[in-house]
């Protein structure tokens, strides 16, 4: 084997590793933007199960008291409604995030389709 193809063997095989290493680099940065993304949709979808029931319990403590003082019922009313409302908006919030997230790992597949087609004969 001559020297020049061991050579050029030699710069393949290190522009290989050299592209390979990049990309999993970038799929390491994806997957921890997605990661982050769960955990912002996991928390999320958390504070509206808590708004929401806590909605729910200030909404059975009004029926409870509707039968006492006419101003009681109103104010827990109107908390019972702040709460509902403050979960109609993160459930909202919540909807429009994972509608406009993009595909898993877009940037790397991108990425390695680009490599295909300058390898490909």
């Amino acid at each position: 084997m001559s020297a020049g193809l061991l050579q050029s063997a030699q710069n393949l095989l290190a522009g290989l590793i050299s592209l390979g290493r990049t990309r999993f680099e970038l799929f390491s940065t994806e997957l921890r933007e997605e990661l982050a993304r769960l955990t912002a949709a996991l928390l999320g979808g958390l504070a509206v199960l808590v708004l929401a029931a806590l909605g729910l319990a200030f909404g059975s403590v009004a029926l409870v008291l509707a039968v006492s003082e006419e101003h009681r019922l109103m104010t827990v009313c109107a908390i019972a409604a702040a709460f509902i409302v403050a979960a109609a908006i993160l459930a909202w919030r919540l909807l429009r995030l994972a509608a406009m997230k993009p595909r898993a790992f877009e940037s790397t597949l991108t990425e390695l389709a680009r490599d295909y087609e300058a390898i490909k004969p």
